[in-house]
C-alpha cells in the first residue's frame, strides 16, 4: 500500500513524500523511527496524479478560485473553504490537488507555497498574486481578481482559437480532396489516355507525374511529412528556431497584427494586475517576460527590467521600441506620472482585448474567401487537367 505523508523534522522543516508499507501503523512507526513528527498521513487514492489522470481545465481552476473567493469574503477560513470545495468537486485530479492544498494550509504552510507545488495548474502569476495578498490580508479580494484575470485570458484564447479553427479545417479538407483526386480519380483515366495514344497537355502530364509519385512512393511522402513535422518541433525548441518562428508569427500578414495585440494585451494585463495587487515592480516586469510567449517580447521586457534597475522609468525603457505602439507608451507614462499605473494598464488591456476581437473578425472575414478561392483553384486545376485530354479525345477522328 502507498501512503502519502506530511511530517516535520527535528529542525522544524515540513517534508512530504510517500511510503510503500502494509498499513498506516507501520508508516507512522517508520516515520517516528526516522525522527519525524507526523502531521498528516493518508492512503494514496487510485486516481492519483498519473499520466492517465483526468485533465484539469482552466475553466475548473477559474470556478474553484471564484468559489474560494466568495467563501473567504464571507468569513470562512481557508481550510474550511477548501474542505467544502473538495466535497463537491467531481474532477478526481483536482480533488487530490485541493486535498494537498488543504493539508498544507492545516500544517501551517502558506497558501502561496502550497500552490507553488502545482505549477501546471497554478502558474507564477497566480502564485505571486496570492503571495502578495497574504502580506496585505486581502486573500478573498485577490482571488476574485485572479478569477477575473484568468477569465479574460481564457476568453482571449478562445477568440484566437475560433479564428484559426475555420482556416485550419478548410486547409485539411483542401489537402484531403486534392490527395483523393490525385490518387483515386486521376489514375483511372490514365489507361484511357494511353490506349488512345494522344499527346497529353503539360498540366495533365504534371498531374499524372504527381499522381504516380503519390501512389507508387507514398511511403517516401509520408516519411518526408513526418521528418518535416519533427524538424519543425525540434527547431522551435532551439533558440535560433524559436527566434525564426516567433518572428514569423508577429510579422505574417493579417495574422501578425492580431498576434501582436494578443501578446501586448496579455503582458499589459499581467503588469497592471500585479502592480495593483502590490507586487514589486521588478517581479511584475519579470513575470511579463515569462508569460509573453514570444522571444522578442520576452527580450523587450528583460531589457525593461534592466533599465528599471538602472533607474529608468518603464515608459522610457519602452520608448522607441517597434514592438510597442507609441500611444501605449504615452499611456504608461501618464500612469507613472499620476501614480495610477496599475489602473491605467488594466484599462489599456481592456482596450486591446476589444482590438483583438476586432482583429479576429477581420481575419475571419478575409481568410474565408481566400480559402474558398484556393480550394477552387486547386480542384479546378485538377479538373481542367482531366478535361483537356478528354476534349482532345472528342475531337480526334473515330
Amino acid at each position: 500500500m502507498t501512503f502519502e505523508y506530511r511530517a516535520r523534522d527535528s529542525a522544524g522543516a515540513v517534508l512530504e513524500g510517500t511510503l510503500e508499507v502494509d498499513s498506516a501503523e507501520e508508516a507512522q512507526q517508520r516515520l517516528r523511527r526516522d525522527g519525524y513528527t507526523v502531521l498528516h498521513l493518508e492512503e494514496s487514492e487510485d486516481e492519483g496524479l498519473t499520466l492517465l489522470a483526468r485533465r484539469v481545465t482552466k475553466s475548473e481552476i477559474i470556478y474553484m478560485t471564484s468559489q474560494l473567493s466568495i467563501m473567504i469574503d464571507t468569513g470562512i477560513s481557508l481550510a474550511t473553504a477548501l474542505s467544502a470545495i473538495i466535497e463537491q468537486e467531481r474532477n478526481p485530479t483536482l480533488r487530490i490537488v485541493l486535498k494537498q492544498l488543504k493539508n498544507g494550509v492545516e500544517s501551517g504552510e502558506d497558501f502561496s507555497a502550497a500552490l507553488a507545488r502545482h505549477p501546471r495548474l497554478f502558474d507564477r502569476t497566480y502564485v505571486s498574486l496570492v503571495k502578495a495578498s497574504e502580506t496585505m490580508g486581502t486573500l478573498g479580494a485577490m482571488l476574485d481578481r485572479i478569477a477575473t484575470y484568468l477569465r479574460k485570458e481564457l476568453d482571449t484564447r478562445a477568440k484566437i482559437r475560433s479564428a484559426l479553427a475555420y482556416p485550419g479545417v478548410m486547409m485539411v479538407v483542401a489537402i484531403a480532396v486534392t490527395i483523393f483526386l490525385l490518387t483515386g480519380i486521376l489514375p483511372k483515366f490514365e489507361p484511357l489516355f494511353n490506349r488512345r495514344g494522344i499527346v497529353l497537355p503539360r498540366p495533365t502530364v504534371i498531374m499524372m507525374g504527381i499522381s504516380s509519385s503519390l501512389t507508387g512512393y507514398w511511403y517516401v511522402w509520408l516519411s518526408a511529412f513526418v521528418a518535416l513535422v519533427a524538424a519543425l518541433v525540434v527547431g522551435k525548441r532551439s533558440r535560433p528556431g524559436r527566434r525564426v518562428w516567433d518572428w514569423m508569427k508577429i510579422n505574417v500578414p493579417v495574422l501578425g497584427p492580431m498576434i501582436r495585440k494578443t501578446i501586448i494585451s496579455r503582458s499589459v494585463r499581467t503588469l497592471g494586475t500585479m502592480l495593483s495587487a502590490g507586487v514589486p515592480t521588478l517581479d511584475a516586469i519579470r513575470l511579463c517576460a515569462s508569460i509573453s510567449g514570444n522571444y522578442f517580447y520576452e527580450q523587450l521586457w528583460t531589457y525593461v527590467e534592466d533599465r528599471v534597475v538602472a533607474g529608468s522609468r518603464i515608459c522610457q525603457a519602452l520608448s522607441g521600441s517597434k514592438l510597442m505602439p507609441a500611444t501605449l507608451v504615452q499611456m504608461i507614462s501618464s500612469g507613472e506620472e499620476t501614480g495610477k499605473l496599475g489602473f491605467v494598464l488594466e484599462r489599456v488591456s481592456d482596450y486591446y482585448d476589444r482590438e483583438v476581437e476586432s482583429s479576429v473578425k477581420t481575419f475571419t472575414s478575409l481568410i474565408e474567401p481566400l480559402m474558398i478561392t484556393a480550394m477552387g483553384v486547386v480542384v479546378g486545376g485538377i479538373g481542367l487537367g482531366l478535361l483537356l485530354p478528354i476534349f482532345k479525345l472528342s475531337q480526334a477522328p473515330g
